[in-house]
Protein backbone atom coordinates (compact mmCIF):
# COMPACT_ATOMS: atom_id res chain seq x y z
CA UNK A 1 0.00 0.00 0.00
CA UNK A 2 2.84 2.42 0.74
CA UNK A 3 4.33 1.77 -2.72
CA UNK A 4 0.99 2.66 -4.30
CA UNK A 5 0.84 5.95 -2.39
CA UNK A 6 4.44 6.84 -3.29
CA UNK A 7 3.89 6.02 -6.96
CA UNK A 8 0.62 7.96 -7.00
CA UNK A 9 2.33 11.02 -5.53
CA UNK A 10 5.17 10.87 -8.08
CA UNK A 11 2.85 10.33 -11.07
CA UNK A 12 2.50 13.58 -13.04
CA UNK A 13 0.42 12.38 -16.01
CA UNK A 14 -2.65 14.33 -14.93
CA UNK A 15 -0.75 17.60 -14.58
CA UNK A 16 -0.67 18.13 -18.34
CA UNK A 17 -4.43 17.65 -18.50
CA UNK A 18 -4.97 20.26 -15.80
CA UNK A 19 -2.76 22.71 -17.71
CA UNK A 20 -4.79 22.20 -20.89
CA UNK A 21 -8.07 22.63 -19.02
CA UNK A 22 -6.88 25.92 -17.53
CA UNK A 23 -5.59 27.18 -20.89
CA UNK A 24 -8.81 26.18 -22.66
CA UNK A 25 -10.90 27.93 -20.02
CA UNK A 26 -8.81 31.08 -20.47
CA UNK A 27 -9.27 31.00 -24.25
CA UNK A 28 -13.02 30.50 -23.91
CA UNK A 29 -13.21 33.37 -21.41
CA UNK A 30 -11.35 35.68 -23.77
CA UNK A 31 -13.59 34.63 -26.67
CA UNK A 32 -16.71 35.41 -24.64
CA UNK A 33 -15.32 38.81 -23.67
CA UNK A 34 -14.44 39.61 -27.28
CA UNK A 35 -17.86 38.46 -28.50
CA UNK A 36 -19.63 40.65 -25.95
CA UNK A 37 -17.59 43.66 -26.95
CA UNK A 38 -18.17 43.12 -30.67
CA UNK A 39 -21.89 42.46 -30.16
CA UNK A 40 -22.34 45.68 -28.19
CA UNK A 41 -20.49 47.73 -30.79
CA UNK A 42 -22.38 46.15 -33.68
CA UNK A 43 -25.76 46.74 -32.03
CA UNK A 44 -24.87 50.38 -31.41
CA UNK A 45 -23.69 50.87 -34.99
CA UNK A 46 -26.85 49.23 -36.35
CA UNK A 47 -29.06 51.49 -34.24
CA UNK A 48 -27.19 54.61 -35.36
CA UNK A 49 -27.38 53.52 -39.01
CA UNK A 50 -31.12 52.91 -38.70
CA UNK A 51 -31.64 56.33 -37.13
CA UNK A 52 -29.63 58.01 -39.87
CA UNK A 53 -31.48 56.24 -42.68
CA UNK A 54 -34.91 56.91 -41.21
CA UNK A 55 -34.10 60.63 -41.00
CA UNK A 56 -33.26 60.86 -44.72
CA UNK A 57 -35.77 62.28 -47.17
CA UNK A 58 -35.80 60.31 -50.43
CA UNK A 59 -37.15 63.25 -52.46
Amino acid sequence: MMNFIKNFRKDEDGAVTVDWVVLTAAVVGLAVAAYTSIETGAADLTAKTGSFLSAQDPN
